[in-house]
């Protein structure tokens, strides 16, 4: 990939989508930025699908509306997952080439453990998968979310990444604003430690047992990665690989008389 100060040509044709859902304030908020540099197609779930990881849709048809969004933009709403939406979009709804694929912005960081289960991060590799290059973008949760601020510093980050190649997933994350300016930007892998993570067993109305799952923080990591770069207030960027192959491991799988 190669990077620099790269300016968005004009006409680009851009896929917006996110998993929070079309009428989602971070998807407005990096529209809202993205139309200055190319034509923006929109196309996200109908509600939310937070946590639906690639879910995609087989055992019935997708139903999809042209919404108006508060007078901002209209958009594709699907009644999908963030998966379906990018094949939709690409398949059926956008005419000719998509030459970027933008997911986002997040409501809550998808660094570490969480990239498997992000609908957002789930987005962008469907997009690697057909082909367009692709960017996943989240803001670090707290009370009070600056979508506009966080949208700012995302775009300003895309600029110096294009072009993004077919194929590359690139994933953005923007610490809590509330805490000030980022400190800088870390290129960072991802932490795979997971979270301090317990069920909470309760009863419902019903006198059934149900099991709430809550936890902590994240697991400290020993070197920097995306979530401790996050916590200490750094924007970061992590390339993601579509193959999950371990190439390694499977070199000696190979060496094995089967």
């Amino acid at each position: 990939m190669q990077a620099g100060n790269y300016n968005i040509h004009p006409h680009m044709q851009i896929l917006l989508t996110n998993d929070d859902g079309i009428f989602a304030p971070g998807l407005a908020a990096l529209y809202k930025e993205l139309v200055k540099f190319g034509d923006v197609t929109v196309a996200a779930p109908a509600d939310s699908r937070s946590g639906a990881s690639h879910s995609i849709t087989f055992s019935r048809p997708l139903v999809c509306n042209k919404v108006d969004i508060n007078g901002q933009f209209t958009g594709f709403s699907i009644q999908g997952s963030p998966a379906d939406c990018v094949k939709l979009a690409v398949m059926q709804l956008h005419k000719g080439p998509i030459d970027l694929l933008v997911s986002g912005i997040n409501n809550g960081a998808n660094a570490g453990i969480n990239v498997y289960y992000s609908g957002t991060v789930a987005a962008a590799m469907e997009g690697a998968f057909l082909g367009i290059p692709a960017v996943a973008m989240s803001l670090s949760f707290e009370e009070q979310m600056d979508f506009e601020k966080a949208a700012h510093y995302c775009v300003k980050i895309l600029k110096k990444l294009m072009p993004v190649q077919k194929g590359n997933v690139i994933n953005i994350n923007i610490p809590q604003l509330s805490k000030g300016e980022p400190k800088g930007v870390r290129v960072v892998p991802q932490s795979s430690k997971g979270f301090d993570e317990y069920y909470i067993r309760q009863r419902n109305e019903q006198g059934q047992t149900v099991f709430q799952l809550a936890g902590n923080g994240h697991r400290i990591d020993e070197t920097p990665t995306d979530t401790t770069s996050l916590e200490e207030g750094y924007i970061t960027i992590t390339a993601l690989a579509p193959d999950m192959t371990d190439h390694h491991k499977t070199s000696e799988l190979k060496q094995i008389k089967w």
